[in-house]
């Protein structure tokens, strides 16, 4: 029986020893490369053309999302399941819409981990019931859910953790290849949406959001 070939790219080494020795386990797949960061993952994804690619949302020096659109933009893009310890109802959907099929939470993965590997390389979608149910609300018009920190833009979101994490405007202007101009309006934009008072306030939200795990 030909084996799943799945490629895992965390810049946890102890994520990365654990899920590809659990993959390793079974019969019907197996891993075919690692990566730490985005660019690596690009780089190596042609020549060991995995069925799945297992994205983390954290990266190094790269956000996932952004891995996630770049893949989807191949020709012969593989399969896309997200296992983060992000929070799933701020990032679950975005990383749906960038293209990956699956979302599952780090702290739930060791039992649906690999329950989500083969749904998606069945061909199906794999969420938390709770992401399942919002998705479905959204479809009928419940536009209940909105609002906070979910109301951001993918941009948006990751200046705010990059503030949260201590950046200033400056060194988030040179990570992000953006002028300075460009991050000072989104994080007004940011203080309005979250209704904040000040760049004090914004500065305090951000980094509560980050120590509580997102």
């Amino acid at each position: 029986m030909s084996k799943a070939r799945v490629f895992i790219v965390d810049d946890h080494p102890l994520v990365r020893e654990g899920l590809g020795a659990r993959i390793a386990a079974q019969r019907d797949m197996e891993v075919c490369g690692e990566a730490v960061e985005a660019e690596a993952a690009l780089a190596q994804v042609d020549a060991a053309k995995p069925d799945l690619v297992i994205v983390d949302l954290s990266l190094r020096e790269s956000n996932g999302l952004s891995l996630i659109k770049k893949l989807m933009q191949r020709d012969a893009h593989p399969k896309i399941l997200v296992l983060s310890a992000h929070d799933e109802s701020v990032f679950a959907e975005r990383a749906l819409r960038a293209g990956a099929q699956g979302y599952v939470n780090k702290q739930e993965a060791q039992g649906k981990v690999l329950d989500a590997i083969r749904a998606v390389l069945r061909g199906e979608l794999y969420v938390s019931s709770d992401v399942a149910q919002r998705l479905l609300g959204r479809a009928v018009g419940d536009r209940r859910t909105g609002g906070g920190v979910e109301s951001l833009s993918n941009r948006e979101l990751e200046i705010f953790e990059l503030i949260g994490r201590g950046n200033g405007t400056r060194a988030i202007a040179e990570q992000l290849h953006l002028s300075v101009h460009t991050i000072e309006t989104h994080r007004e934009n940011i203080r309005v949406k979250l209704g904040l008072r000040n760049g004090t306030e914004l500065l305090r939200h951000a980094v509560q959001w980050v120590l509580e795990g997102r």
